[in-house]
């Protein structure tokens, strides 16, 4: 029974080092992108990535609740437009709006989640002419409060699963 409590003492401590270490350690600033080659031209590859339509087409986390409910204001693909969602615990709940836009080349949007947390974030797709195909790349920034930092190892094997999904995903329509 001692080795038991001995061995769950020491976890705890780890835990507690960990989390203080995290906590101090990590920066507040949170960047994550992956990068896909596409065997397509810029336009054709555009034409899913230039839309907050058809990026709800291939976007891993709008595919995690079936039952998800999108609201578009706008015509999705102009400064100033944006959609709300609305899914289960998840998806969460959210908006996000274009802040600019380069035909052929760059999207930047804004991101507000509601539910579960309450955060902001900036999400960009840069796309880059690559042989005969396009280098797509998908950023996230956004700042970490305390508890995030502790889960900023969590946070990126996430990010890892659904930017390889989406990407996975965004290839496959832009190649068809």
């Amino acid at each position: 029974m001692k080795t038991l409590l001995k061995i769950l003492g020491v976890i705890i401590l780890l835990v507690v080092v960990y989390a203080v270490i995290a906590m101090l350690a990590f920066s507040k600033n949170y960047h994550f992108e992956k990068s896909v080659v596409i065997n397509a031209p810029t336009e054709k590859v555009w034409q899913h990535v230039g839309s907050l339509k058809e990026y709800n087409v291939w976007d891993p986390f709008s595919k995690a609740d079936k039952d998800i409910v999108i609201t578009y204001s706008g015509t999705g693909d102009k400064v100033g437009d944006s959609y709300h969602w609305k899914g289960n615990d998840k998806v969460g709940e959210g908006e996000q709006s274009i802040t600019e836009i380069v035909p052929n080349d760059k999207l930047v949007t804004q991101l507000h989640f509601i539910k579960p947390f309450e955060g902001n974030a900036v999400a960009k797709f840069v796309l880059t002419p690559e042989g005969n195909g396009t280098k797509v790349t998908w950023s996230i920034d956004n700042e970490l409060n305390t508890v995030m930092k502790i889960m900023k190892p969590m946070m990126d094997m996430n990010m890892k699963t659904m930017f390889d999904q989406g990407l996975g995903d965004l290839k496959k329509i832009s190649e068809k």
